[in-house]
């Protein structure tokens, strides 16, 4: 990679700053939202713009394309849902009292984090509010979603009856510096993690090793046991704000363009990428951006994973972070 690769394809027409992208499962269409409150799906294929889905009145923050529906959240406060095929809204969730920073869409729930301090949970046909979380003392950043199956075994499970019917659990990351793990069917906050000194702009889950990963503005990364919200380990190497965070596949080797870590270890496992790396290469994309109230930060990296490790991207320029998160 380094610096001497070209861009491939250049797809224009937004009239505002790309906020996010999103790719189909099937890695054949593109979503992106934009600073000009709409968004565009664009086919990888030909790099053409094949829809345009206009309605949010403030910019996109997030978005989210599944096969046939794609999902817009908004400082406008609301998300939508957007028909893929004719551009047609199908949904708008009204509820949240200031701007909806994330979404996530995991069976027939749709979760979202807003700066109003809550996340909530809809129910993705319904258009109807199910659930909300209330507790952070900031804003909410970031989710995660799992179930208790993937983590637990039966004679685990301790909670209570009317939560043994849903057994999903939301993960949410604030800006209070708190990590906390909700039950959907009743919203009561089943774990609250402390341990991180800033906002928590990151979360991924390894849920076959019952282990969450957050990355913050403390500019570490934290491991956590899911099931005894035990502190596991402190990532340490970085000089700025974490914020993304990747999991790679098992195979026999990674290449990454950031400090890679074994999972298994808490020193960086190699700060410079391999020149060379001879197992085949799992491509692993993420594109992140954090939305400021005084400044605007991307950054991308491409990943090649081949085992194990903690791929981690860190912001390039935090001198504008600390007093936006205190929005």
């Amino acid at each position: 990679m380094g610096n001497s690769g070209s861009a491939v394809k250049v797809c224009t027409d937004h009239q505002g700053g790309i906020n996010w992208l999103s790719l189909s499962p099937d890695g054949q269409r593109l979503l992106t939202g934009s600073e000009d409150g709409t968004a565009r799906l664009w086919s990888t294929a030909d790099s053409q713009c094949h829809g345009h889905f206009q309605g949010h009145e403030s910019y996109i923050t997030f978005c989210h394309l599944e096969n046939e529906a794609a999902f817009t959240c908004s400082a406008d406060h609301t998300i939508r849902k957007w028909d893929v095929v004719t551009g047609q809204c199908l949904a708008i969730y009204r509820g949240h009292t200031s701007i909806v920073n994330r979404i996530l869409v995991a069976k027939d729930y749709l979760f979202s984090g807003s700066y109003d301090r809550t996340a909530r949970c809809w129910s993705v046909d319904k258009e109807k509010q199910i659930q909300e979380f209330r507790g952070h003392r900031n804003c909410v950043l970031t989710l995660a979603h799992y179930s208790s199956r993937d983590v637990l075994e039966e004679e685990e499970e301790e909670e209570e009856e009317e939560e043994k019917v849903s057994r999903d659990l939301l993960v949410t990351g604030s800006t209070d510096c708190t990590v906390k793990v909700w039950w959907v069917s009743s919203g009561r906050c089943y774990q609250t993690l402390l341990g991180h000194t800033g906002a928590v702009l990151c979360l991924i889950l390894d849920a076959p090793n019952r282990e969450l990963f957050s990355g913050s503005t403390d500019y570490t990364i934290r491991t956590w046991n899911i099931v005894t919200g035990e502190q596991l380990k402190v990532f340490k190497e970085h000089q700025g704000s974490v914020i993304c965070l990747e999991v790679s596949l098992p195979g026999h080797g990674f290449l990454c363009q950031e400090l890679c870590w074994a999972v298994g270890q808490s020193e960086p496992s190699a700060q410079k990428p391999a020149k060379e790396n001879t197992g085949p290469r799992i491509p692993c994309y993420c594109a992140h951006l954090l939305k400021l109230v005084r400044g605007r930060k991307v950054h991308r990296s491409v990943s090649w994973g081949s085992r194990k490790a903690l791929n981690v991207m860190k912001m390039v320029d935090v001198l504008t972070i600390s007093s936006a998160l205190r929005h």
